[in-house]
Formats: structure tokens, sequence, C-alpha cells
């Protein structure tokens, strides 16, 4: 049976993207749709999700689980023990061909019409259903694997901006020791430029250590050396707007069909049950030998005995098979409401996450807009210096306005794709 898994990490519809299939084990194929950036790194997080498939103890212990419970299809595709007997006479009687000696025999039983297939068609549902539990785990790790990429590529992006901040602060630290050469600022502002300076460089440090702890967790996510070196993208484009989502996708979400999946078990289940409680036929065949008779000469005399056997098993006391349809049926209501619990919390992480990303993209905007409006400060401080009345106590406002609304920039942009991980988890 050939099944397909897709989950999509696309974001922005109209942007350019490209679908990358590679092939997994028994058949199945995983699709993650990213985002092309046009820059040499843009396939890395594909290979880190095609690495983390591959090396996952999770995933392979729900891919060997998979395989085990498929291979019980052979074992319910069998007959019952053939039963074999065999008896010898320590009092002979005596029939009129001759005394028996010893007896052997031979049955074979046989369920009612159907029962196999019925035992084979239960196997199967119960294959499916941990096929979707193998679906789940990949969609997860595929998800967690791009969100974690993405916290490594906002704590990698921030660490730029906090050197280009302080490559503008030591310009200004220029411009104020000329200044205090010529009388027009004081050595207390060389001295709050350079404290500003060593309070970047220090969160440049910290940032540093986030990186290194987040690159080892992302590697332990891939199930490989945790000191393997990871490179991130350099730039993540946002949409102006937010695409809208349908709801109604989520109903086809492995978590939600793996419920349908079981239910179609237990009715399998049951069916298995009714054919039990049908009689089994068995075929058999006895054999006895048979001695001379020595006081006399008869016809037939020493012939062998050969009986063919029919026999039937009627399951008369039923109360078992009676007793497991009343659990069958009350499985299916329990997976029905479990089925119900399920979409209705997968329904609210979609709203939150649809919300969230909705809240990025404003944020986004808000930021460029107060970004513009800080440079345009920011050049007018530049251009008083000129007629020499720079005020520095401003410059650092500035600088920190700025560098506060870089920072926010790359977290909402961050935030939408990862938001968007969780929406196409759901949704796609």
């Amino acid at each position: 049976m050939k099944q397909f898994l897709t989950v999509i990490f696309h974001v922005i519809k109209k942007s350019s993207f490209t679908l990358i299939t590679f092939p997994l084990q028994r058949g199945l194929v995983f699709s993650c749709s990213l985002l092309v950036f046009h820059f040499s790194s843009a396939q890395d997080l594909q290979e880190y999700i095609n690495i983390a498939l591959e090396n996952n103890p999770e995933v392979q212990q729900f891919d060997t689980k998979y395989k085990r419970i498929s291979e019980r299809k052979e074992a319910v595709n069998t007959l019952p023990n053939t039963e074999f007997g065999a008896g010898y006479f320590l009092s002979t009687p005596e029939t009129r061909t001759g005394p028996q000696q010893f007896k052997l025999s031979v049955k074979q039983m046989i369920p009612f019409f159907g029962t196999i297939t019925a035992r084979e068609n239960y196997v199967s549902s119960l294959a499916d259903a941990a096929y979707q539990d193998m679906v789940v785990v990949k969609r997860k790790l595929a998800t967690s694997v791009a969100q974690s990429y993405y916290k490594l590529y906002e704590v990698r992006t921030k660490q730029k901006v906090v050197d280009e901040n302080i490559v503008l602060l030591q310009t200004y630290e220029k411009l104020a020791l000329t200044s205090v050469e010529v009388g027009k600022a004081s050595v207390v502002d060389v001295l709050r430029l350079q404290i500003r300076q060593n309070e970047l460089a220090q969160e440049k440090e910290v940032l540093e250590e986030t990186f290194v702890g987040m690159q080892k967790a992302f590697n332990k996510l891939l199930n490989q050396d945790v000191n393997t070196p990871i490179s991130v993208i350099d730039s993540l484009p946002m949409p102006t707007r937010a695409n809208n989502i349908q709801a109604n996708s989520l109903k086809l979400h492995p978590e939600l069909v793996k419920f349908d999946k079981l239910y179609t078990s237990v009715a399998q289940s049951e069916l298995v049950n009714q054919k039990e409680k049908q009689p089994m036929i068995g075929f058999g065949l006895d054999y006895v030998n048979v001695g001379k008779r020595t006081d006399m000469n008869v016809p037939d005399n020493g012939k062998d005995i050969v009986m063919p056997m029919l026999s039937l098993s009627i399951p008369i006391f039923n109360k078992k098979n009676n007793s497991i349809s009343k659990q069958n049926k009350l499985q299916q209501e329990e997976i029905l409401s479990q089925k119900e619990q399920r979409y209705n919390a997968l329904e609210s992480v979609l709203y939150r996450a649809v919300s969230d990303r909705n809240a990025s993209v404003i944020s986004y905007r808000t930021q460029l807009k107060n970004l513009e409006r800080a440079k345009k400060a920011e050049q007018i401080l530049v251009k008083s210096y000129e007629t020499g009345t720079i005020d520095f106590n401003d410059v650092l406002a500035i600088q920190e306005l700025q560098l506060k609304f870089q920072m926010n920039k790359i977290t909402s942009a961050v935030n939408y794709y990862t938001q968007s991980t969780i929406i196409n988890y759901l949704t796609q």
C-alpha cells in the first residue's frame, strides 16, 4: 500500500517556493514545501528536516511498530493446529477380520467461511492506525525542526544587529571625541557612549552563548553530534498581510484520521467476533491397524480400517462473544468522543496560531514604520553636528530606539514563521 504524507511549511502564497520530496521507508513519501530564498543556504532547513526524519529514534520506533503490526497479518492467515493422534491397544479388541493393534488419527478444524479474511482486515485496520501515528510523529518532528531553526535564525540575526549598532556607536564616539577637542561636548558624553558599547558587547556575548546552547539542542533533535555547525539563512521575507485559513482542512489531519482508523478497527474486530460465533468444521481420518486371525481364514483377514471423520464445533455458550460485542460498541462511542475532543483542541490551537500570526504581521509593519522614523531622527542629529549643536543624549536615545525596533522586527518575523509552522502542521 502506498500512502503519502505532505507537511508543507510554505508561508507566503505569492512568494516563490519549491516542493522537495524524498523517499522514506515502506513506500512513504514525505514532502516539505519551504520558501526558497535566493541565496546559497536556502536548502538548509529542508536538509535538516531530512536528517531528522532519518535519524530520529522516535520516528524509527513508530516505523518499527507499524512494521510489527503489519507482520501480524501473516500470523492470522493460518488455520488451527492440525491434530495428530496415536494409540496402542493394550488389550486388543477382536473383530471379525482380526485383532485391532494400534490406531492413528489426524484432524483439521476449519474456521467458518470468511473468518480468516475478517482477521486479516482487522490487522490491516490496526496497521492503518499505527501508520497515522507515524505520520503524526513525522509531522511534529518536521515542525519542531523548523521552529528550532527559526529560533537559531533569530539569535544569529540579532547578533548581526548588535554588531551594526556597536559600529554605529563607535562612529558617534569619534564624533564626540572631536566635539570634546573643540569644546562642544564633554568627556561624560564620550563615557556614556563607551558604556553603551560595553553593554552591547555584553549582549552580543550572551546571544552567542544562547546560540551555542540552542545549536546543541538542535543537533540533538537531529540525533547527530552536538558540536556539528549549523548554518542559518540570512533573511526571512515577510508578506504585507497574512493569508486566510480554512478550519475545514482540520478534518483531514492525521491526528483525527487516526480516530477514524481506530473506529474502523473496532468494526473489523466485531466482524471477527461474529465469525467466531459461527461453528467450525473439522475433517479427519482414523486408521486402525488390524492383525490377521490365526484360528481361521475369513474374507478380508487382517484388513486395516480407514475411517474418514467429519466434526462440528458449535459455540453453545457464547456469553463471551455477546460481551465482546457490547464492549466494541462502547469503544466506538468512546473513540467518537475522543475525536470530537481532539478536534476542538486542534481547532483552538489553529485559531490562536492564526491570531498570533496576524499580530506578527501588524507588529512587523509597525516596527518598520518606527525604524524609518528613527533613522530620520538620526539623520537630523547628524546634520545638527555640522552646525555644532549635536546632543549626545539624544544620540543614545535614538540608538536605543533603533536597536529596540530592529530586535522587535526580527522577533515579529520569527514569530510569523513559527506560527506558520503550526498552521501548516494542522491544515496541510
